[in-house]
């Protein structure tokens, strides 16, 4: 089943074919190239076509836009740049990213231009916002001409979300409607990527939860951007090289790519931490097993030394040798993989160690499923040798935005995070906010809670730096919605809600104009979910949960995550904290 993931990477390779959509036989010379690309452009294809399959395209060259180039006569030369004034031709529709086959971004580069902060400045003028409006709608129509299909758009009233919702079912409706120039045939690679039911395109505000952009979660992917700022599919994580030659402990560090090419990443990125460890220590067990099996083979039939006419001397004869050389290549990106992830688990072991991050996550899920705290907020707060200032605002900032505070507890909390140097700018924001918003139901929200995934977060930690624990097989996960799930929820179940009832209803297929849901409700098979003002991995994974435990039945569920741009807790509380001292 196509996904929005290699739809675009078929775009990506019929461009760069020469706008050939035909696949060339295996073996057949390409036609050699130059490709040149813009920032915006390389953030788009570097997650999805690597450096070996650009050669294998026939992409024997390239380069920035922006840098010195010589001629290079008698070449075709792919430019593959925003449409700007300066850069003129615009004739592909590829203005997104795509990090995973079922999420995507807008921007990378430049992404403050629509990130939460620019979209809710206090002095922005309507012109400014429109601008906004119209570069988040553009890449969304590249979105669905990629797809190949126009979807039906759901959204809440009275924010950013509408404006962009009103803004694409114009853009949709006027390309539909002019026959002559409409990119929605369902020719070539946009043939629909939905069978036989149109899409709903359920478009919503980050003010709809604000607590889960703060919460510490335990999940893989979710973890490496919180911890070690996971971008474009990259991190960087700093390990230990041994010590140096005065003594002290020398660290270098090691740059790692994790996308779907890793068969380890692509099953464990959604595991829970403890999981991902476990099944780490696996892999390392089944690689030595293996390893010894060739070694055990070699030496009893007297090839220790290895050399390669001693191996092909035997190897006709002999099965299972040829079999365990033939298992080699495999055998050894199973070691880098193995090492790449113990590298990536140890950093985010380490960090939560350091931090204490146990504490926090234990803490805020009881605290976002109403639970009772055995450990108070106050406390956490004052302990000096409990995370870092920033797992301490966020922790209160989920407090705050789920709990109906007094004022005088909140002025005991605001003085204690002052006393330890807190910038408290983004409480500033949040308590205007709220004020505004009048959010008084947003602990409604959460529900549930998962009381036993603590246990496991805390032995983990406890184990030092051995991924060894007891009792994971039969760890159990209690899952819990979050506020972004259950509106997706109701509204592709099409249930009466008194949240979602009032959601406007887009049809740019529809001739005559209307905002309302038509009599004949119909559940919703597929959907895209984008957020307004910047998304993050624990509503992508939450999400990807739900889809898991829809399936099964008679039919599936698709979901496709969007949004502005990832944001991870550090980056978004800067974000806040610029918007607080404005109201200064």
């Amino acid at each position: 089943m196509t996904n929005l993931r290699e739809k675009q990477i078929g775009a990506l390779k019929q461009m760069i074919n020469l706008n050939d959509p035909e696949l060339k036989p295996e073996g057949a010379i390409p036609v050699w190239k130059v490709l040149i690309y813009d920032r915006l452009g390389q953030d788009i294809i570097s997650p999805l076509i690597s450096i070996k399959e650009l050669r294998e395209l026939g992409v024997t060259l390239h380069m920035q836009l922006h840098t010195d180039r010589d001629a290079i006569p008698e070449v075709p030369a792919i430019y593959f740049c925003a449409p700007t004034d300066e850069n003129i031709v615009f004739d592909q529709y590829l203005d997104f990213i795509t990090l995973e086959d079922d999420l995507f971004i807008l921007r990378h580069q430049h992404s403050d231009i629509i990130s939460y902060h620019a979209l809710n400045r206090g002095e922005i003028k309507d012109t400014e916002m429109d601008l906004l409006m119209d570069i988040i709608v553009d890449s969304l129509f590249s979105v669905f001409v990629t797809l190949g299909t126009v979807p039906i758009i759901r959204c809440p009233r009275g924010n950013a979300a509408e404006m962009v919702s009103r803004k694409l079912d114009t853009k949709l409706r006027e390309n539909i409607w002019d026959s002559r120039n409409t990119l929605f045939q369902g020719e070539g690679i946009r043939t629909n990527y939905f069978s036989f039911q149109r899409p709903v395109m359920i478009i919503l505000d980050r003010s709809v939860d604000m607590a889960t952009a703060f919460h510490h979660t335990w999940t893989y992917q979710a973890l490496a951007h919180d911890v070690l700022e996971l971008s474009l599919n990259r991190l960087v994580v700093e390990e230990s090289a041994g010590k140096s030659p005065t003594g002290g402990a020398r660290s270098k560090t090691r740059a790692c790519e994790l996308d779907s090419s890793d068969k380890f990443w692509s099953m464990h990125k959604g595991s829970p931490f403890p999981r991902v460890a476990e099944a780490i220590q696996e892999e390392l067990e089944h690689y030595r097993s293996f390893e010894q099996k060739v070694k055990k083979l070699k030496s009893s039939m007297g090839i220790d030394n290895g050399s390669d006419a001693a191996v092909s001397m035997v190897s006709d004869n002999t099965a299972k040798l040829t079999s365990a050389i033939n298992s080699l290549p495999q055998l050894l990106e199973m070691k880098r993989l193995i090492d790449m992830h113990t590298t990536v688990a140890t950093g985010i072991l380490n960090s939560i160690k350091f931090r204490r991050l146990d504490t926090f996550f234990e803490l805020e899920e009881k605290i976002m499923s109403k639970q009772t705290l055995d450990r108070s907020v106050l406390d956490v707060i004052n302990d000096p040798d409990c995370g870092v200032l920033e797992d301490k605002l966020r922790l209160f900032i989920i407090y705050y935005l789920c709990i109906n505070l007094t004022d005088a507890e909140y002025n005991k909390h605001e003085v204690a995070l002052l006393n330890i140097g807190c910038d408290l700018s983004p409480l500033t924001y949040l308590k205007r906010w709220r004020n505004y918003m009048r959010m008084t139901g947003v602990q409604n929200s959460y529900e549930g809670g998962g009381t036993k995934t603590v246990s496991m977060f805390s032995k983990l930690m406890n184990q030092g730096s051995s991924f060894v624990m007891e009792g994971v097989k039969n760890l159990v996960i209690k899952r819990h919605n979050l506020p972004v799930t259950r509106i997706v929820d109701e509204l592709i179940e099409m249930k009466q809600s008194l949240q979602t009832d009032d959601y406007y209803y887009f049809d740019p297929k529809q001739l005559k104009h209307s905002d309302q849901v038509p009599k004949n409700r119909t559940v919703f098979q597929d959907a895209i979910v984008f957020i307004v003002g910047g998304g993050n991995y624990i509503e992508y994974q939450n999400l990807m949960d739900y889809v898991k435990q829809k399936n099964g039945g008679v039919t599936n569920k698709r979901i496709i995550y969007g949004s502005t741009t990832l944001t991870n807790a550090r980056q978004f509380l800067k974000q806040l904290s610029l918007l607080g001292q404005e109201t200064h």
